[in-house]
């Protein structure tokens, strides 16, 4: 497993370098920090999912606190500690927040849905330098974003407009997104 994430990670250094062109006024530090962070937090994701693996009880609201929230608690942080917006959108949101927010995140998505081996990519715009990461469903995740009338109790009291439900093993969950401020921006907007 960590043979495979090295060598995904090779290949997204190996596309960045060849990139950076288009990629101009983002330091290539920046963007190789927010390739390898986005990484682990996605191992972090798959990991904490795994640990539902085998579990026979339906999972409950505590299960989703100690497996879905602190994927969402360490985006936050990446995005506080490095200047970043950092947020884990979808079409098929749960939490409302998690929508899209802009046509860039809803071309980004459509593009993973059309492109099953397309891992990530970046794009620019006046906002900054984007990376998009694409999130798939684990067999362990079904437990909450499987058939419709399956889904735990907790969550269909607490999200009555649920969209996340439906998906099979490998289907396309949603994604990361990530926002680097370009460094002419980021000084204007600097005290």
């Amino acid at each position: 497993m960590v043979r495979i994430f090295l060598m995904g990670l090779l290949m997204v250094f190996l596309w960045l370098h060849a990139s950076l062109p288009t990629l101009a006024g983002v330091n290539p530090d920046e963007l190789g920090k927010a390739v390898t962070a986005i990484e682990q937090l996605d191992q972090m994701r798959v990991g904490l999912a795994s640990t539902l693996e085998g579990s026979t009880g339906e999972p409950t609201l505590d299960t989703f606190k100690a497996v879905c929230a602190p994927v969402g608690k360490k985006a936050k942080e990446l995005a506080a500690a490095n200047g970043w917006a950092v947020r884990q959108v979808a079409l098929k949101y749960r939490n409302p927040n998690h929508a899209p927010r802009t046509a860039l995140e809803v071309q980004a998505l459509n593009r993973f849905e059309n492109n099953r081996q397309l891992q990530a990519f970046w794009q620019t715009d006046n906002a900054g330098v984007h990376y998009f990461r694409r999130i798939d469903v684990q067999a362990s995740c079904l437990a909450c974003h499987g058939a419709k009338n399956r889904r735990p109790a907790f969550i269909q009291e607490k999200y009555p407009g649920d969209r996340a439900y439906g998906f099979r093993v490998g289907d396309l969950r949603g994604m990361y997104a990530v926002t680097i401020p370009q460094i002419q921006q980021a000084l204007q907007t600097s005290p």
